[in-house]
């Protein structure tokens, strides 16, 4: 059995009376729910459902609304991809911060090697419509496995880094879920392949590889991933267990005389 969409144990016993009663749509738990983001953010916990919450009472009570929390909580989905809570927060927003800009979406597309440090706005100056598409343009690249390109993205502008500086440990965090992907899906991968994706080399590879992934490096070229039920190979039989009286109906139309 799955674990529900509303469970978190790190939860504080306030947070979930309010998310299990009417409080759950008072303007007054808005400062409530902000405090706990940033707690999340400070301690490397998550919570979705609460979350999410906060994002309602935002719709509800915009005046309410806190550009920086909003960039927060979209930082924190994105350590949890492929679960689909980044779409999940995106849905809460209002539509003109969904719509990309010709700048933006182009920048996404095709990051540059470089920018010039003129050319970028600071993150006072940058609106949340900008921060909602460039971590929008980080969603994408997590989600479709193209996880070079979102080490190349996350780099080609300081202002990504004044986004996911409120989230304690996040490069480590997108590394982890990059980890468990590609445990669910390989046997081995190459040493250079995995060091690209983790953005990692040398020293600094083998450490998290082997002591937080657990994984084999002592080969030079290959890295091996321990068999578990995700990577096994296994055949599958399907057996049908269809019996011909099933059919009798079907059989007895076809020899029915049109009426």
């Amino acid at each position: 059995m799955g674990i529900p969409f509303d469970h978190a144990p790190e939860r504080p016993e306030h947070i979930e009376t309010i998310l299990t009663g009417l409080d759950r749509y008072n303007p007054e738990t808005t400062g409530i729910f902000q405090d706990y983001v940033q707690q999340q953010c400070e301690e490397r916990t998550y919570d979705c459902y609460a979350n999410l919450a906060l994002l309602k009472l935002y719709q509800f009570n915009p005046h309410l609304t806190r550009d920086e929390t909003i960039t927060n909580i979209l930082v924190k989905a994105l350590t949890v991809f492929p679960s689909p809570d980044f779409s999940l927060c995106l849905h809460l927003l209002p539509p003109h911060l969904l719509a990309p800009s010709s700048t933006t979406s182009s920048a996404t597309a095709n990051p540059p090697p470089s920018t010039s440090s003129t050319s970028k706005p600071s993150s006072g100056d940058a609106p949340l419509s900008e921060a909602v598409q460039k971590l929008s343009g980080l969603n994408q690249h997590l989600s479709s496995a193209s996880y070079t390109r979102f080490w190349s993205l996350l780099d080609s502008d300081d202002l990504y880094a004044d986004l996911v500086a409120d989230v304690s440990g996040f490069e480590e965090l997108i590394r982890i879920r990059i980890a468990v992907c590609v445990g669910q899906s390989v046997r081995e991968i190459q040493r250079d392949v995995l060091e690209r994706w983790l953005h990692l080399s040398g020293a600094e590879f083998e450490k998290f590889v082997g002591e937080v992934c657990g994984w084999d490096v002592s080969g030079k070229a290959v890295v091996g991933v321990p068999l578990n039920k995700e990577n096994e190979a296994k055949g599958t039989v399907v057996r049908e267990n269809v019996r011909f009286e099933q059919f009798g109906r079907m059989v007895g139309r076809a020899y029915e005389q049109p009426a």
